[in-house]
């Protein structure tokens, strides 16, 4: 019998949850078959009264190791060997979770914009951005067999432009505090993507300057008072 990898994992949700054991797997063995992957919920989770006694959802998630290889894209299509990678594993993903949708890439000398189309996008972007966001996580794999080291970002439905414009007006109303107030402002955790469009958006406005303070996944923007 082959063997097989398994880890278990926990999130707010069921689906956080299922991402959160897909990128443990990824990291036991990359480029593994999202597909094949099976999941076993062992809680689906739970908010006490009020928000209190909150319990996180919890998996397991396992696969056969001889599932766990997936052999390096080429150049198909007139994209770069990278860029038929990372729709590799956007389509892996998509599979996993049941999702159907066309996937376009754009490609220039900075960056890898990959756009979900379909009608279940919902589902693709989940509550506060957070699965798109996991997506996105999850496609910066083929990195791992790139030397280019190309930003990826994963959009579908405007996502992207309409969380920039919400973080932008963020970010204008948090520098315009800073300045009143004459303190530091912080803002609440980001991605790392989040957060540089954030020290864009403030990098010309008088009168602040922006920093990023904590750890990974709760590092935030710090906007201080020039």
């Amino acid at each position: 019998m082959s063997e097989a990898l398994q880890v278990e994992a926990t999130g707010e949700t069921v689906g956080e949850a299922k991402w959160s054991a897909l990128r443990e797997l990824e990291k036991l063995q990359p480029g593994i078959d999202k597909a094949a992957v099976r999941f076993q919920v062992v809680s689906e989770g739970e908010r006490g009264l009020l928000g209190v006694g909150y319990a996180p959802a919890r998996v397991i998630a396992s696969v056969e190791a001889v599932a766990a290889s997936a052999a390096p894209a080429s150049a198909v299509d007139g994209v770069s060997a990278e860029a038929a990678d990372v729709q590799e594993v956007l389509e892996r993903i998509l599979n996993a979770i049941g999702v159907r949708a066309r996937i376009e890439l754009e490609e220039d000398e900075e960056t890898l914009t990959a756009t979900f189309v379909g009608r279940e996008l919902g589902l693709v972007i989940g509550k506060h951005g957070q699965t798109i966001d996991a997506i996105q996580s999850n496609a910066i794999v083929w990195r791992n067999r790139s030397d280019e080291r190309k930003p990826v970002v994963v959009d579908a439905a405007g996502y992207r432009a309409r969380r920039q414009s919400s973080l932008d007006a963020l970010a204008t109303r948090s520098a315009e505090q800073a300045v009143s107030s004459g303190q530091p402002v912080e803002l609440e955790p980001m991605t790392a993507v989040e957060r540089k469009v954030v020290h864009v958006c403030l990098q010309e406005h008088p009168g602040v300057t922006t920093r990023s303070e904590g750890t990974e996944p709760n590092r935030f923007v710090v906007i201080d008072p020039a």
